[in-house]
């Protein structure tokens, strides 16, 4: 049963290109499917979430964050009566759009974007991606996801100004997006706060010692498991306190969530739409819990020394291949030549570049800037 808030798919707002409907897939489940399948979805196994494959096979990458993020977002949308097949979709499309190299090869692409006076924002990007890059049918370009994806793509993380961004005017700017797209930004940190934690340990970048110290939910919790479990191997206590960590802002997010929805008076998509602010959040309490996990995953490990030189290696990476495109535009691939007659050249390069993954795009570093 879906709250009376929740997208109902029945009233989707449909397709750019009109379709036959399916005879036992709902449209919502239709556009996960095709994300799924989607080139741009197989890529994510071989992107940066925060370590590259020279540290181990174990780590997260793009992909395996995108499943954890995808399995949270279905509980916290099925605890909150939403439509769990436009949860999945979004979760599941939510990092389309991200470049080789993590973060770091993001903020290498903006930069180089800005010094043309353009700029990389990798939720547009992604956009991008399932309206024209993925070539897989006769009838039309892209994916043809339903509005309500689409939507949810740019605006689950931020709010875009209309002023500023007429080009898409016709996502309802000035409105709040669905609740199933607002919760999948919170899954979203809840997914890469404890699973960095996780790697970050496992990698021996961060201490038992100074997680503790420094993550004050950690020590609560971790304290609690020692009691239960005073034998136990270090990892596995570790594993234990991540766990409730996790269950903790997975469990909060719902209920302060409702708590709003009940407070403000929500009975309708419409309202979630009209209201001042979004209604997907944690407690002030939990806020600032993750507000300091992230403090501290920050300080100890995403600018951790030892990952300063692969930080290194993608800017200078991007910025040798940006440079080296821009000034050979010959040397891109036929159909990205084709794309830049009708577009400035460094939103085609830079399309070519966020598109590759880790590895591909070593190798045309390699070709074209070390000879």
């Amino acid at each position: 049963m879906l709250a009376d808030y929740a997208v109902r798919v029945e009233k989707s707002r449909g397709r750019r290109h009109p379709e036959p409907q399916h005879p036992y897939r709902n449209d919502f489940q239709r556009d996960r499917d095709r994300v799924i399948h989607a080139r741009a979805f197989r890529r994510l196994e071989a992107k940066t979430q925060v370590f590259t494959r020279r540290h181990s096979d174990h780590f997260r990458n793009r992909l395996t964050h995108t499943l954890e993020v995808a399995q949270i977002a279905r509980t916290v949308g099925a605890a909150l009566g939403l439509n769990v097949d436009l949860v999945e979709a979004l979760a599941l499309v939510h990092d389309l759009g991200h470049p080789p190299f993590g973060h770091a090869g993001e903020k290498a692409l903006d930069t180089a974007m800005r010094a043309r006076g353009l700029h990389f924002d990798h939720n547009l990007h992604a956009l991008r991606i399932v309206e024209d890059f993925e070539i897989r049918y006769a009838a039309f370009r892209g994916l043809n996801l339903t509005f309500e994806v689409r939507e949810g793509i740019i605006k689950h993380s931020r709010d875009y100004d209309p002023a500023k961004f007429p080009e898409l005017s016709e996502y309802l700017l000035a409105e709040r997006p669905p609740l199933e797209a607002q919760l999948i930004d919170l899954a979203d940190e809840i997914a890469y706060n404890t699973a960095d934690l996780d790697d970050g340990f496992e990698a021996r970048l961060l201490s038992l010692d100074d997680i503790r110290s420094g993550v004050p939910v950690f020590e609560r919790f971790y304290q609690e498991v020692e009691r239960i479990y005073p034998q136990a191997a270090d990892k596995l206590k570790f594993n234990e306190t991540v766990k409730r960590m996790l269950d903790r802002l997975v469990g909060d997010l719902i209920q302060n969530t409702q708590r709003r929805i009940q407070n403000a008076g929500i009975q309708s998509l419409e309202a979630v739409r009209g209201h001042s602010e979004r209604l997907a959040a944690f407690s002030s309490e939990v806020e600032e819990e993750r507000r300091k996990n992230k403090q501290f995953l920050y300080e100890h490990l995403y600018f951790s020394p030892s990952l300063s030189d692969e930080k290194d290696d993608a800017e200078i990476v991007v910025r040798a291949l940006f440079t080296y495109w821009m000034e050979r535009p010959s040397a891109l691939p036929h159909q990205y030549q084709e794309k830049a007659q009708e577009e400035p050249l460094a939103r085609i390069v830079c399309d070519y570049i966020a598109g590759m993954t880790d590895n591909f795009i070593y190798e045309q570093y390699e070709r074209f800037c070390t000879r």
